[in-house]
């Protein structure tokens, strides 16, 4: 049996969903603003609260890796971190891209489209990839690609259907040419990672506490204040 604590802040999302095995017992998630650092420990208490259990209960901690927001990355990975150092609970890392288009396929529960999730990185950038769930790798590498008007047309021209999802979505529509199956509401959720956090745990796919850092993919985004000290 696995009772996992599943954490995504990648994005704006901040969510925890507590499963067992592979199956969701209980999902908070707040869908608005940068409330990580405020809220997610609190999110983790009511649940567990709600679900009268113990943390020590637990048999993992999963978390969305990257890439995605900097900030939330760090949180999420800390908070993580913390309760795996503090209960002797091994952690599990997964893929923020993965977990979306995940997410997607049990929306409409089709093997015959390609699913190719989207997280904004700013401007007419996002951070993607390609998954054929048909096999264990994604099509291209994870990356942060910037859209035109050619993106994924050689994939198209194959006769693949592209089911686009993820906060990065909506960027697509208005770009990329035959885009045209979207789910850009459909964005980031720890109810997406129950699955991909039981597979991970039945295989001891676990990541190493002390090594362990987000994906980010590029570097943050730091400006510089105009004021003069």
């Amino acid at each position: 049996m696995s009772l996992i604590l599943n954490i995504e802040t990648a994005t704006p999302v901040c969510s925890i969903c507590i499963s067992k095995d592979g199956q969701a017992l209980l999902t908070k998630e707040i869908l608005k603003g940068q409330s990580h650092a405020e809220k997610l420990t609190l999110l983790i208490e009511e649940a567990a609260k709600e679900l009268q259990i113990s943390l020590k209960e637990l048999s993992a901690v999963a978390v969305s890796n990257g890439p995605g927001s900097y900030t939330g990355l760090r949180i999420g990975l800390s908070v993580a971190k913390g309760i795996c150092y503090a209960l002797n609970k091994p952690l599990i890392t997964l893929s923020s891209l993965k977990a979306i288009a995940w997410g997607a396929y049990r929306h409409i529960n089709r093997y015959d489209v390609l699913y190719c999730p989207m997280i904004d990185a700013r401007r007419m950038e996002v951070y993607t990839t390609l998954y054929d769930f048909r096999q264990e790798t994604p099509l291209i590498p994870i990356q942060a690609k910037i859209l035109d008007e050619q993106s994924f047309q050689d994939f198209f021209e194959q006769g693949y259907s592209i089911v686009f999802s993820g906060n990065g979505a909506v960027k697509c529509q208005a770009i990329v040419n035959n885009a045209s199956v979207i789910y850009e509401k459909m964005g980031s959720s720890a109810s997406f990672l129950p699955e991909l956090s039981h597979n991970a745990y039945i295989c001891e796919t676990f990541s190493d506490l002390s090594y362990v850092s987000p994906s980010y993919l590029k570097k943050p985004n730091i400006t510089k204040g105009r004021k003069k000290l």
